[in-house]
């Protein structure tokens, strides 16, 4: 078996060195990482400047772009095989709710989804990466269980049968006081904070993005939630971003602007 591993936090984050360490004894475990902080990169690809690779002391492989650059560059040329799991992380800070639009983590783990192949983003839900050595035990405990499903996929084709999105936040808790894995849906954040604005030295007017706003829908049955009563989440993810239900309410107003133009031929 085969992982790829990345992150946005960068190939020296002590979250993904944690989590190779935690895996490399399970499968054939390859890093490439941004060579940077890459937070909140989303799913941004590079496409108006070269990307270099290097690879570290320690053998992972670094990139000077997006964590999507990363998987996209690796699954498409780079590794030259395909790798059974893709496998984001750990995230120095949690991914849950509207974080996971922005997040660059979920983003790596997305690339891989996108090319057929199953991911997993991996986040502790505190910064400062306290018990991060039992997050990469649990990290490796649901490795583990999914690993042997995959042996047994379909590859004939080149692809593993229907791929899957994993969005996993664990607590910075110690092992032996997590209450489990609990399997959660997104919950919602309140809008950021204000925009906080400085002089530069040239007396230009200087914007930074505010922080994260407050859980605002974080009932029973969220991420929040469950993260807040001790448990680590599984959130399984999809990228179709279409609104099902609206459909049918947008439809007349389409027909009514195809029989304006026609109107007009």
């Amino acid at each position: 078996m085969k992982i790829l591993v990345s992150n946005d936090d960068g190939y020296q984050a002590p979250g993904i060195v944690a989590l190779y360490e935690a895996l490399k004894d399970l499968a054939d475990v390859e890093v490439v990482a941004p060579e940077h902080n890459n937070s909140a990169k989303s799913n941004a690809l590079t496409l108006h400047s070269p990307l270099y690779v290097h690879r570290a002391a320690n053998g992972f492989r670094y990139v000077n772009g997006t964590p999507a650059d990363c998987v996209h560059i690796a699954l498409t040329g780079l590794l030259g095989y395909r790798p059974d799991l893709v496998v984001s992380g750990i995230n120095n800070g949690a991914n849950m709710g509207d974080d996971t639009i922005y997040s660059g983590t979920v983003g790596a783990a997305m690339e891989g989804y996108l090319f057929g192949v199953p991911a997993i983003a991996f986040s502790q839900t505190e910064k400062g990466w306290a018990n991060l050595d039992d997050a990469a035990c649990m990290a490796r405990d649901l490795v583990a269980q999914l690993l042997p499903t995959l042996a047994h996929a379909d590859v004939s084709s080149g692809q593993h049968g229907s791929p899957w999105l994993l969005n996993v936040n664990i607590p910075n808790v110690p092992r032996q006081a997590l209450r489990g894995f609990k399997v959660a849906r997104l919950g919602r954040r309140h809008a950021a904070e204000a925009v906080i604005t400085q002089q530069s030295p040239r007396g230009e007017t200087m914007y930074w993005i505010g922080g994260a706003g407050a859980a605002r829908e974080d009932g029973d049955g969220t991420d929040f939630h469950a993260t807040s009563q001790g448990f680590a989440t599984i959130t399984p993810l999809q990228v179709d971003l279409t609104n099902h239900a609206l459909l049918p309410y947008w439809a007349p107003a389409a027909s009514r602007l195809t029989q304006t133009l026609q109107g007009l031929a």
